[in-house]
């Protein structure tokens, strides 16, 4: 530990350019030299580009592309999204391929016939979580979503899900809970649209804040104002830790678990969204302590207090229900139900201001089914049969979480030929599985006719899986589809989007940080009736 300590001691010091680099260079010479872990020889593994020493496979995307092409490569890899590259890689070495993280075997399954054989059709395998360095370091393997398969696992989960559900998850009584956020979000709009002008309105803070809501009623029972300063600071901290985690550095993070300590640039400042958002979860978890009242629990957190006196009272020492893990549960849940259907919201609308004449259509079919005085209702779903279609197409061509939350094998198994080794981390491609050319005609074109039949009825497609599939299926599935579906109807019934005048169409290639962002965009907004 005296590394660390010596780590920390240069916290406070501000380093120059060559001393960072002295520094890394150091740690890569140490981890060379000490590294316990040797790359073992596996036997019938699936096929995979050959890995660099330390690094693996990673290793070739983090070097610049100024100095890949010195060395002759032409390959544009590093400028690509990691769900990009991974696809492409298919195409060389077949739907199920190696590579390396360091020492790591990562198996990455592509297509639908095969994540869904592995994840539907041996769950038992393939729904454990790998102890990553990176993710463990900030969840402590701890929560709903990156815990470890198993049956604390399965205690909390169907604790949480069944607690949220009568609180109204995924019921139509959250929809006067969804229908008020999005009230204020229309007059926020109007507003702004008058002050921005010609300049355009950034539809994100108001997004993401009303769906943030959602989630805050049943886990906290409470709201927040958009222009609440904390709240909004909390919100773009899980954005920006979810984009650094997957950054080239942070990445590294996952050879060299050192690394995390280091006192600048994306490491200092993982550790600081770290602790800025411990200190706003933990703060809220304690206001709820001290003013539980058993008899009217009001949230998620307000049950699972009481569930921990049940606990208590029943002698349970080693229950797995602690406020500890209720951190974790918290977070779990604010990234779950605020940064993956805020961002579904923000890609519908670009795609809607990219192509007028399928806004068009769904406002047309809106009118003709709702008119443009009476508010929408979940009611009126089945009714909007182009609308849902359109929906689901941009859920399609940028689907949430691209890359899956990583699987692990809990054990060593043959699938489907190969031999798959204990403790191998399995990253199921989702973005692989909705651009598969074998399921889905002309996979890169924007068309939501696709999900209509010849009478222009819906159709559910079985390989249509943004949520994922399997045993970590995302417990908000029906919430999420509740709240895209209001959302989009209502800001479309009441405005017309647009791009700025004279502004370039913004890229489609979006912000990869487990969650698959829209870059930045403005639209000039202007109400319908």
């Amino acid at each position: 530990m005296a590394s660390l300590s010596w780590l920390e001691r240069l916290s406070g010091a501000a380093l120059s350019q060559v001393d960072m680099a002295a520094l890394l260079v150091f740690l890569l010479v140490l981890c060379l030299v000490y590294a316990r872990h040797k790359r073992r020889d596996l036997v019938n593994i699936p096929p995979g580009p050959k890995p660099w020493p330390v690094v693996g496979n990673f290793g070739f995307f983090l070097v610049p592309s100024f100095i890949r092409s010195r060395f002759g490569h032409k390959s544009d890899s590093a400028d690509k999204s990691a769900m990009i590259v991974l696809t492409e890689q298919a195409q060389v070495y077949g739907n199920i391929y190696s590579i390396f993280v360091g020492s790591q075997l990562m198996v990455v399954l592509n297509g639908y016939e095969v994540v869904k054989d592995a994840l539907s059709n041996h769950p038992e395998v393939f729904s454990d979580r790998p102890d990553i360095p990176s993710v463990t370091i900030m969840t402590k393997r701890k929560g709903i979503v990156f815990a470890p398969y198993g049956p604390v696992w399965r205690k909390q989960r169907k604790f949480c899900h069944t607690t949220l559900r009568n609180f109204g998850l995924g019921k139509l009584s959250s929809e006067p809970c969804i229908q008020q956020g999005l009230a204020t979000v229309k007059s926020e709009l109007l507003q702004l649209s008058e002050r921005s002008g010609s300049s355009g309105v950034d539809l994100a803070p108001l997004i993401s804040n009303a769906v943030s809501n959602v989630i805050c009623s049943l886990i906290l029972g409470q709201r927040f104002h958009h222009e609440d300063h904390e709240f909004r600071k909390m919100l773009d901290l899980m954005d920006r830790g979810l984009e650094i985690c997957v950054s080239s550095p942070a990445v590294l993070i996952n050879v060299i678990p050192l690394l995390y300590y280091l006192p600048f640039g994306v490491f200092k400042e993982l550790r600081q969204v770290e602790g800025d958002i411990t200190a706003f979860l933990k703060g809220i978890i304690a206001k709820h302590r001290e003013t539980l009242d058993p008899a009217h629990p009001r949230d998620l957190v307000d049950m699972y207090l009481m569930e921990m006196l049940a606990q208590r009272a029943a002698g349970e020492e080693n229950s797995s229900f602690t406020e500890d893990y209720l951190f974790y549960i918290i977070g779990d849940l604010f990234i779950a139900g605020t940064d993956t259907t805020a961002n579904s919201v923000l890609w519908i609308m670009l795609y809607m201001v990219l192509h007028p004449d399928i806004q068009d259509q769904v406002q047309a079919e809106m009118d003709d089914v709702v008119g443009t005085q009476r508010t929408l209702s979940l009611t009126d779903k089945g009714s909007l049969p182009f609308t849902e279609a359109t929906i689901m197409e941009v859920q399609r061509l940028t689907v949430a979480v691209p890359l899956a939350i990583p699987h692990m094998a809990s054990e060593t198994t043959e699938f489907r030929g190969y031999t798959i080794p204990k403790g191998t981390v399995i990253v199921p491609n989702l973005w692989s599985v909705h651009r598969d050319p074998t399921v889905w005609d002309e996979p890169d074109t924007f068309n939501p006719a696709r999900f209509l039949d010849e009478e222009g009825k819906l159709l559910r497609k079985e390989c249509f899986i943004p949520f994922g599939i399997g045993r970590r299926v995302c417990m908000g599935e029906q919430l999420a589809k509740m709240e895209l579906f209001l959302t989009v109807t209502s800001l479309l019934q009441a405005f017309k989007f647009r791009l700025p005048e004279g502004a370039p169409p913004p890229t489609l290639t979006g912000r990869f940080g487990l969650t698959l962002a829209p870059c930045p965009y403005a639209v000039c907004v202007s109400p319908r009736r």
